[in-house]
């Protein structure tokens, strides 16, 4: 397909998009004059599915009838809950169902993967993350070694762009690791960038981590869904 920066071809392409029935089933905002926005934030959160009050209810009447029973009782008991979604999930993110859990929320997450994962030693501690990650992911990254006793920019290395450049090249990575890869503990990318909308090479950057005896790790948060990101092959 050869794409045109036109308004007719965006018109063509809406006109064509086989999901375009979905939009449908989400509540959109509008402006004062109760026109429909363009919502272009659901990095940040994505819009309300219709069903959503309908799902909730639900949820709030069992706790209602059952209280701490519905841990175990009622038509979607809370305790194994996460397992209704996995199976869609590993879908999602290329991944067999045992290699799948749904839970807490993505900062959360990064700190309790770190806790077993991120091991540092005096010599081997810094963590590479792609130049204009996702923020709250450089504020983990920096709590994590400020909490194992060391110093945030000596320990945070950026695998940038190159002057003039606006995606990041594997080849500079790989050169990051050949000249730091001794003090290299932990690769942590963006499977997506949320900012340029650069999506890197897992497969290989896992096999660099790797060769340098590094643990590497990927945040799913703006690729699910948009990329298949195959994890189990990667």
């Amino acid at each position: 397909m050869n794409y045109q920066n036109s308004l007719e071809f965006a018109r063509q392409l809406d006109a064509e998009d086989s999901l375009s029935h979905f939009r449908k089933k989400f509540h959109i905002p509008t402006d004062t004059n109760n026109n429909e926005l363009i919502y272009l934030c659901g990095n940040s959160l994505g819009l309300q599915p219709k069903t959503t009050s309908e799902y909730i209810q639900k949820e709030l009447q069992d706790w209602a009838k059952l209280g701490v029973e519905g841990h175990t009782e009622g038509e979607h008991p809370w305790l194994p809950y996460h397992e209704l979604l996995t199976k869609n999930m590993a879908k999602i993110v290329g991944a067999k169902p045992n290699e799948v859990v749904m839970m807490n929320t993505l900062t959360t997450n990064l700190h309790l993967m770190m806790v077993s994962f991120y091991q540092p030693t005096d010599k081997k501690y810094k963590i590479v993350i792609e130049a204009d990650a996702f923020p709250s992911d450089k504020y983990a990254m920096e709590s994590q070694l400020k909490f194992h006793g060391h110093d945030e920019k000596e320990g945070l290395i950026l695998w940038k762009p190159r002057e003039g450049e606006e995606l990041c090249r594997f080849e500079d990575l790989e050169q990051i690791l050949e000249k730091q890869g001794e003090e290299i503990a932990l690769l942590m990318i963006g499977s997506t960038n949320y900012y340029s909308g650069q999506s890197y090479p897992l497969k290989k950057i896992t096999g660099l981590g790797h060769k340098y005896n590094c643990k590497v790790g990927f945040d799913l948060a703006h690729g699910a869904g948009n990329i298949q990101p195959n994890l189990h092959e990667t």
